[in-house]
């Protein structure tokens, strides 16, 4: 494995690699499961777990995360976490979604999508963009301001919320105000750079990437798949403002500065930042000063958005 010049605060992880064998995901997920669930949310937000209807004739859950006593309407961020398509969140997006919620402030609806390979493209997405519609129909009822809602994603949930922005444009469905997409999978045809250079990075890297392709995309011949593989749209036209972010030693980095870049040239505003020394997931490290002030940083996209 080559090594590359992460900064010290990833060191300890630079050895680690995401398993998404489809005989380990079971068990993965079993454990991603409990973990999520033992984790409890920070002081002052609630957690609370609701159903709504899904893709086709399934069900999904979403949790929705506030402060404890809001009473006034607030902005909300859909979240859609990452994971391959395959895996389910981990405990940290719990502590990512607390910390947006209590310093923006804002509510954030976070969506238990359908997971690959067993339910394959677009079932999960559909889940997600279904999430959307019911936030939009049910806003009143949970304090949040419709007029102010955002989608966001990282990784794999990055690619799911810009196909989500994708879809409301052309199904001329609710109006979503910005999008923040953190490291975000954007093109499946693995042609960039950092794609075919870091093949062996921490965490993450180029040939897991093809592997998950294959368990979300499966062999289905579709010709159109822009909405799976969002750098692929024909159009970047009349899609929300964005927050890109992008990690120095990720096989995902160069496709992130494409997609940015696609937006910019139709006219979108988007604010890039691209973080050094860092890996893919590197909020992982929760005590990293990088950590701590890429949070920041979004927090402040979303204040001003909000």
């Amino acid at each position: 494995m080559k090594k590359y010049p992460i900064h010290a605060d990833f060191k300890k992880y630079q050895n680690m690699k995401t398993p998404i064998s489809p005989l380990l995901l079971p068990t993965m997920n079993r454990v991603l499961e409990n973990s999520y669930n033992k984790r409890q949310p920070a002081p002052g937000v609630s957690e609370k777990i609701m159903t709504i209807p899904g893709y086709g004739d399934a069900e999904i859950q979403i949790r929705l995360y506030e402060q404890e006593n809001t009473k006034e309407d607030l902005p909300c961020l859909i979240y859609m976490h990452g994971g391959a398509f395959v895996l389910k969140s981990a405990a940290f997006h719990k502590d990512l979604i607390c910390q947006y919620v209590l310093k923006t402030p804002c509510k954030v609806v976070f969506v238990d999508y359908r997971l690959a390979p067993k339910h394959l493209y677009p079932s999960g997405l559909e889940d997600c963009y279904k999430a959307l519609e019911w936030v939009y129909q049910n806003g009143g009822e949970l304090g949040i301001n419709k007029n102010k809602v955002a989608v966001g994603g990282d990784s794999a949930g990055g690619a799911l919320a810009a196909g989500v922005c994708l879809m409301a444009r052309d199904r001329k469905g609710p109006k979503i105000s910005f999008q923040m997409l953190i490291y975000p999978v954007t093109d499946a045809r693995l042609i960039t750079d950092s794609m075919k250079e870091f093949v062996d990075t921490p965490l993450w890297n180029a040939r897991q990437n093809k592997k998950m392709w294959q368990l979300y995309l499966g062999n289905q011949n579709n010709s159109d798949q822009a909405y799976a593989s969002p750098l692929q749209a024909k159009s970047f036209k009349d899609l929300p403002p964005a927050y890109l972010e992008v990690a120095e030693f990720d096989c995902l980095r160069d496709e992130g500065l494409l997609f940015a870049q696609a937006l910019r040239n139709a006219g979108i505003s988007v604010q890039l930042v691209q973080t050094k020394g860092t890996i893919h997931g590197f909020e992982i490290a929760d005590e990293s000063a990088i950590v701590r002030e890429s949070i920041d940083r979004r927090v402040t996209a979303l204040q001003a958005v909000f």
